[in-house]
């Protein structure tokens, strides 16, 4: 089965969320489920020269949801088997099986496991499957207007894009594998150099 991948530009992200908002509203999910979040890094520090001193600011946004590792831990973390890699090679969950003991979300490095209070259980996004299998993109990807968001199979992903998957302050990708193809920021080496943070990561 072949590894889905998400491409995503952070040079190009302008934040507006568009992506978020029809991930909700093609999965009908509450505003307490977020299975795709655009987070905002920020950053910056003072410069001094003849005693002028000059602020230099920076600021960059990721959209993430989730990356569908190849080594998923969330399957290994669930104790009844919901969480699982499903007939079409993406990471899922059997809703009959999940007893809501979140696992999944505290081992997950991405955050994309999340329980959901209505339906009592945990939810995540499946890269729009159904979309996926009769050869259309996910809605996240079809709603960003400045095309900062690409799918396909890993292969033809990194074919088209090369494989850097790395971006201040994700984690290391190295133990996840994860789906995920990263256009860097012009300001993301400056970002891990000055220990950049998400802002208002409360309102995500």
């Amino acid at each position: 089965m072949p590894q889905y991948a998400f491409h995503i530009d952070t040079s190009a992200c302008s934040g507006c969320k568009a992506c978020q908002a029809a991930c909700r509203d093609k999965n009908n999910v509450g505003f307490d489920v977020k299975w795709r979040r655009v987070y905002e890094i920020e950053g910056g520090n003072w410069e001094q020269k003849d005693g002028v001193f000059t602020s230099l600011p920076f600021s960059y946004f990721i959209s993430l949801s989730c990356n569908n590792c190849g080594n998923p831990v969330c399957v290994k973390a669930c104790p009844t088997t919901a969480m699982h890699i499903g007939r079409n090679g993406i990471t899922v969950i059997d809703s009959k099986l999940c007893i809501g003991c979140k696992y999944c979300e505290w081992a997950c490095p991405y955050s994309a496991p999340q329980y959901d209070p209505t339906r009592k259980s945990m939810t995540k996004c499946d890269l729009c499957e159904d979309y996926v299998i009769t050869g259309k993109k996910p809605a996240c990807v079809d709603a960003c207007p400045v095309r900062a968001l690409d799918f396909g199979t890993y292969s033809e992903m990194s074919e088209k894009y090369g494989t850097e998957n790395e971006l201040h302050p994700l984690p290391d990708p190295v133990s996840y594998d994860p789906g995920m193809i990263i256009k860097p920021h012009r300001d993301a080496a400056r970002a891990k150099n000055e220990n950049a943070v998400v802002a208002d990561k409360k309102e995500i």
